[in-house]
Formats: structure tokens, sequence, C-alpha cells
């Protein structure tokens, strides 16, 4: 059984009210990941739930956390700035707990983005790699790769767990996005993955087994950023 995740709050941006969190560590951890939430559901949503509980079962601790605007009971995410700030407070968080393991950022789609967009703005000290579950690349319908631009001034290693179904990041676009990044991206396809990495009844996977295999891919490559 994964670990129970300890309640906590913390301020996330100075404006506004604290913000809740869970904490959620393993016995025998062997590194942290800020996790944070996607624009449309906080985090006890039931994926954030089940993808913090598959990375607990490979050793991975985490930081889950609500955006203010979640917290306030709110639809509309937050401003960038408060956005980046509440990451950049949750990281000094995971920090803090993490006890001499390796910490590392990212998230679900937005909150996986908004991750990379507060590095790029300005390097979150102590995380060593940040890694994107769903990385929002366009909207629905829209292709472009303009989101794209600032992962480029990113100067940490980046993972990118993408599904072949996602229809906010065509693979024909975002591969040569990774290409370009160099040794600093990697990418984890997920075969027939929408962009919550959910895969169709015919493929013979269960939901579970898909973030099991997402979760171990996130641990073995947090173990060699680690190193």
């Amino acid at each position: 059984m994964p670990s129970a995740p300890v309640p906590l709050t913390f301020p996330g941006d100075t404006s506004r009210p604290d913000v809740d969190a869970l904490w959620q560590r393993p016995r025998g951890a062997k590194a942290v990941y800020v996790l944070a939430h996607g624009a449309g559901a906080g985090m006890e949503h039931p994926f954030m739930i089940a993808m913090a509980d598959a990375l607990a079962r490979h050793g991975v601790a985490t930081l889950r956390f609500m955006f203010p605007y979640m917290q306030a009971g709110s639809r509309r995410p937050d401003g960038e700035k408060v956005l980046r700030a509440t990451l950049t407070a949750a990281a000094e968080v995971a920090l803090g707990r993490a006890r001499g393991l390796p910490v590392f950022a990212g998230g679900k789609s937005m909150g996986g983005r908004m991750t990379s967009r507060a590095m790029a703005q300005a390097p979150m000290p102590g995380v060593r790699g940040l890694a994107f579950l769903g990385f929002p690349l366009h909207p629905a319908g829209k292709p472009s790769d303009e989101r794209a631009a600032h992962l480029s001034d990113v100067s940490v290693p980046m993972l990118f767990v993408q599904g072949t179904r996602d229809r906010l990041a065509s693979l024909d676009l975002l591969q040569p996005v990774i290409e370009g990044l160099g040794a600093q991206a990697t990418v984890h396809i997920v075969d027939g993955g929408d962009h919550s990495l959910a895969v169709p009844k015919r493929s013979g996977r269960t939901s579970e087994e898909v973030l099991d295999g997402v979760a171990s891919t996130l641990a073995q490559w947090m173990q060699r950023q680690g190193e």
C-alpha cells in the first residue's frame, strides 16, 4: 500500500491566503517530485491521487498543492506571476522536507508548463530537473509550437511524458522541439494515451498499469539525474 499523504499549508503568494498541500513520502524514498495540478482540477483529482500513489510505490515522494485560484474555488487560473510564485514556494517547501534527496518539479498539463515557465524566468535553487505529464504545447485544434519557445531557457534536464492521442500536443510538432533541446530533453511516449494519459479499453491496459509504467519511468529518470 502507498504511504498516506500528510496535509500541510504554505503561503503560495504574499497577496493571498495560504494554500493546502499534501506531502507523501514512502519509506526508502529516493527522490522528491513537486507535482502541480492542471488548469481544471486540483490536487485531489483522481489522476493526481493515482499518480502520487504510483510514484510512492516506486520510491518517489511527492508534494501536491493547490494553486490560489483553485484553493479559492475558482475555475479561472491565476495570472502567470501568481502561478510561478506558488510553484517556487512549493519547491522551497519540498526542498525543506527532502532531507538530502534530489528534488524535481513539474506536473500535469498547465502545472507542468508553468513549472518550466518559472524555471526559465528564474531558476529554482535545488531543483534538478523537470518532468511534464502531458505538456500542453497548443490549444486543442490549434497546432503551434509557440508555447515551447521558453524551454530553451530552462537550464535543467527535462522529461516529457506524452500520449499519442494528446489533442493538446501534436507529436509531429513536439518531437522537433524535444530534438532541438538536445541531450537536455527526453521523451516517454504512452501509446494510445490522451492528454490525461488514459488509453482506450481495446489497448488491453488499465489506467493503473499505464500510470505504474509512467511512475517507473519517472523514478528511473530521476535516479539518473540525481547521481
